[in-house]
C-alpha cells in the first residue's frame, strides 16, 4: 500500500495536481513557442499571444469607472494581468468609493456611492484598428451567474449604434437561460436605437454535448468581407450577417453601412471585457473571483 500511494503521489506531481485530461491541450492556453496559424490566402496583420508575463502589452488601453448597461463593475487596469501565456480578466467581489459620486445625480454613473465589484476592459481604440478580414480569439469563459464576457469591436467613428457594434461572443442570461450570442448592431432612424442581427444559442447546446465546455478553451472567429459577417465558435456557425442590410436608418442623416463603409479613416477596434450584473444576471458571490482567460487575439487580411 505505502510504495502504492507513493506511486500514485509520483504520478500526480509529475501532472501538476491535475488530471491528464486536465492537462490536455483544449484546458491549456497554446504553448508559448507555438506558430502562429497560418491560412492559404491570408496574411497576419496583427496579433497578441500574451506571452510576456505583466501587464497586457502598450496595444491595449483600458475603460475606467462605471462605463455601460447599468453594469455593477469598476473598471480598472488592476484586474488585468498576463501570466502563464494568457491574459486573465478577474471579476473581483470588492467594494471602492466612486469618485464620481453626486448623491441627487440622475446618472447612474454618479448616483451610486461605492462600487461593489471590480473588473477590466481592454480595447484596441487607440493602437489598432482594420476593416475586413478573419479573426481568432481563443479564450476560457466564466459561466456563473453574474458573468457577461465579451469579444467585440465597435468602429472608430461616429456615435453609438451608427458606428457598428460586432459581438463575436458574448456570455449572459437571455429569456431565462444562460446563452451565448453572437451579433452585430447598427443604427436606426432614432437616437441611440439599435438595429440588431443577432443569433442566441442556449448554453446547453454545447454543455450538452461536453459536460466540461466551460472548463475548455474555444476559438471564436469572424470572417469579415464585403458581403458579409460570419460568426463562429469552434468552427460551428453561429451567425450570418448580410451587409447589404446593415445601413444606418438616416439619424442625423447618417446612412453609412458602418459595415462595408468607404468614409475616409474608418476601422473597427477590438475590445475584451468581463462586465458582471445587468444582463449578467445576479452575481453569485460564492463564486468570485470570476477569470475570463485569453490566449491570444489574431486578425488576418486576405491577400491581393
Amino acid at each position: 500500500m505505502k510504495k502504492e500511494l507513493t506511486m500514485m503521489t509520483l504520478a500526480l506531481l509529475l501532472l501538476g495536481g491535475c488530471s491528464k485530461s486536465e492537462q490536455s491541450a483544449e484546458y491549456l492556453p497554446t504553448p508559448k513557442n507555438a506558430e502562429v496559424t497560418a491560412y492559404e490566402g491570408y496574411h497576419l496583420i496583427w496579433n497578441d499571444e500574451f506571452n510576456e508575463d505583466g501587464r497586457p502589452s502598450s496595444d491595449w488601453i483600458y475603460e475606467k469607472g462605471f462605463v455601460r448597461n447599468n453594469e455593477l463593475q469598476w473598471y480598472q487596469e488592476d484586474n488585468a494581468s498576463v501570466n502563464g501565456g494568457s491574459l486573465l480578466i478577474e471579476g473581483r467581489k470588492e467594494r471602492l468609493k466612486n469618485p464620481n459620486y453626486e448623491a441627487d445625480s440622475k446618472d447612474w454613473r454618479k448616483n451610486r456611492e461605492y462600487a461593489e465589484y471590480t473588473s477590466t476592459c481592454v480595447t484596441t481604440r487607440k493602437s489598432f484598428q482594420f476593416m475586413y478580414g478573419r479573426v481568432e480569439v481563443r479564450a476560457k469563459i466564466p459561466v456563473a451567474s453574474g458573468s457577461w464576457p465579451a469579444i467585440w469591436l465597435l468602429g472608430n467613428q461616429w456615435g453609438w449604434p451608427e458606428n457598428g457594434e460586432i459581438d463575436m461572443m458574448e456570455y449572459y442570461i437571455r429569456d431565462g437561460q444562460p446563452s451565448i450570442l453572437a451579433n452585430a448592431a447598427w443604427g436606426g432612424d432614432r437616437p441611440s436605437h439599435a438595429v440588431w442581427d443577432g443569433a442566441t444559442i442556449p448554453f446547453t447546446h454545447f454543455t450538452e454535448k461536453d459536460p466540461d465546455w466551460a472548463n475548455k478553451y474555444h476559438l471564436w472567429r469572424m470572417d469579415w468581407d464585403k458581403d458579409f459577417i460570419r460568426l463562429y465558435l469552434d468552427d460551428e456557425l453561429l451567425n450570418e450577417i448580410e451587409l447589404s442590410k446593415t445601413y444606418n436608418g438616416g439619424w442625423k442623416g447618417n446612412t453609412e453601412n458602418p459595415f462595408n463603409t468607404s468614409a475616409e479613416g474608418f476601422g473597427d477596434y477590438i475590445l475584451l471585457n468581463l462586465a458582471i450584473g445587468s444582463n449578467g444576471g445576479m452575481p453569485d458571490d460564492s463564486q468570485f473571483p470570476l477569470r475570463y482567460y485569453v490566449d491570444y487575439v489574431r486578425v488576418y487580411q486576405q491577400n491581393k
